[in-house]
């Protein structure tokens, strides 16, 4: 079972716990959508001490990240580490506010990346790692071992509720990508190739040179989109996109949309 963070304190005003992380010194700072998501006010607690006030710059409950905005100068700001230098098995820090109690560090490793088809966001390339993450954690940072960003932490898979070696957290490169968005354009502008389609089953008999075990089988391609401009046909099969290779439909989604 996936567990987000629902923390409510028992006070007559409802209030939710979570985490964020402060990207730039002019104050944006990234965190998940379900933690801020129809909040009336947003409060920062710094690490310091001081509390500071912030506004919902926008949000993308599609791969639940929001851009808030904090109108103060010279805040600490993390780096954000490279994507091509994430791997399995790299340490990692998970940073967060776990029960409220407290600006709290626990460490583990990389576990997997790419993991996709949770049912947790409708574009998912998460990276799953064994640092205790438990909640009041979503939101905060995930970080390599230079201290630099390496994803949001998000949901865990737990039978308890608790931490039980299994958390995932957004890559900070589609994190940085959505914020991006959001403060140029108010929303995210993803791209639409004009086709539905499957995944290829495994054994899939091409011809007696070609058998293919992954990719996406066009099923329907929609008239006058940019997949029939681009001469593609019902019954084709992908298998890169600019390159990159597509394993299943769920791997196309998220390289045509990011």
């Amino acid at each position: 079972k996936f567990f987000r963070d629902n923390a409510r304190s028992a006070t007559q005003t409802q209030t939710s716990l979570g985490s964020g992380v402060i990207v730039s010194d002019d104050g944006y700072v990234l965190t998940n959508n379900h933690v801020i998501a129809n909040a009336d006010q947003i409060e920062l607690l710094m690490s310091d001490g001081r509390q500071l006030q912030a506004r919902t710059v926008g949000a993308d409950p599609e791969t639940d990240i929001a851009v808030l905005k904090v109108d103060n100068e010279s805040l600490p700001s993390i780096a954000i580490s490279p994507a091509e230098n994430v791997h399995v098995g790299d340490v990692v820090l998970a940073i967060g506010n776990p029960f409220g109690v407290g600006q709290t560090v626990t460490q583990g490793i990389i576990s997997a990346t790419g993991r996709n088809q949770l049912g947790l966001n409708t574009f998912e390339d998460f990276i799953q790692t064994d640092a205790a993450i438990n909640p009041g954690n979503s939101g905060g940072a995930l970080t390599n071992s230079n201290g630099e960003l390496v994803g949001i932490n998000t949901a865990i898979f737990s039978r308890s509720g608790g931490s039980q070696g299994i958390g995932f957290a957004i890559p900070a490169s589609l994190a940085r990508n959505v914020m991006n968005q959001i403060i140029t354009y108010g929303r995210v502008i993803r791209g639409w190739l004009g086709v539905e389609g499957g995944d290829v089953p495994p054994g899939l008999f091409v011809n007696e040179n070609i058998t293919l075990d992954e990719g996406v089988i066009l099923t329907r391609v929609f008239p006058g989109g940019p997949g029939e401009r681009a001469g593609l046909k019902a019954d084709d099969v992908l298998l890169k996109i600019d390159g990159d290779v597509i394993t299943n439909v769920r791997s196309a989604l998220n390289r045509i949309a990011m």
